[in-house]
């Protein structure tokens, strides 16, 4: 039997996937809950085989989920979940030690199939996802200029950030416009659109 925690915010969904989960011989669903921080509680209470992750999971994302899981219960496998393919959230997935990366449009019998095979150890990628990432552009930006729009897209101040990373204001706002420039964009707020829809961040 393999024991699953299901952390989705939208709770029609949430209902849909335990119902599919439940009508298979070999799937027990443990919990079916809504928001990361309840999720992690519960993983250490029911100490799940897999987890399915939201990556959308309202407070703490699922990329944050899966890797404090990770952390929390490492015996647990864990598969993000997406509404959409976007550039660089299969890196997210790596970098969260996720087992697997699936879209909610999938089918169901993959979805199961998914499942079962990160309880087995395997990594599970959804192709769409793989092609994505291998076909999206490498970020322009250098480490340090990640770093500062990476701050910025967290509402830090021009101070805040170059107290942060030890800077002068002077030259966090000169990494601003290199930031710009590379992107093509015409202010802040549009280059950390940019680049989260690139997935550079």
């Amino acid at each position: 039997m393999i024991r699953i925690l299901l952390a989705e915010g939208a709770p029609l969904l949430r209902g849909g996937l335990a119902a599919l989960f439940d009508g298979m011989k070999d799937l027990d669903v443990v919990a079916a809950i809504g928001s990361g921080e309840q999720m992690l509680r519960t993983a250490r209470s029911q100490r799940p085989d897999v987890a399915l992750i939201d990556v959308g999971l309202p407070g703490m994302d699922g990329f944050a989920a899966a890797r404090k899981l990770r952390e929390a219960v490492p015996e647990c496998s864990t598969v993000l979940m997406a509404g959409r393919c976007r550039n660089g959230d299969l890196r997210r997935a790596v970098a969260a030690r996720a087992s697997g990366f699936v879209l909610k449009d999938t089918s169901p019998g993959d979805l199961v199939d998914a499942i079962r095979r990160a309880a087995n150890g395997a990594r599970v990628v959804d192709p769409d996802v793989a092609f994505q990432e291998l076909s999206s552009a490498k970020s322009p930006l250098t480490e340090r200029e990640s770093e500062v729009l990476s701050l910025a897209s967290r509402g830090a101040s021009a101070a805040q950030i170059a107290e942060d990373l030890f800077l002068t204001i002077g030259t966090v706002r000169n990494h601003l416009s290199r930031i710009n420039r590379k992107v093509g964009a015409q202010n802040r707020i549009q280059a950390i659109r940019i680049a989260e829809e690139a997935g550079w961040l």
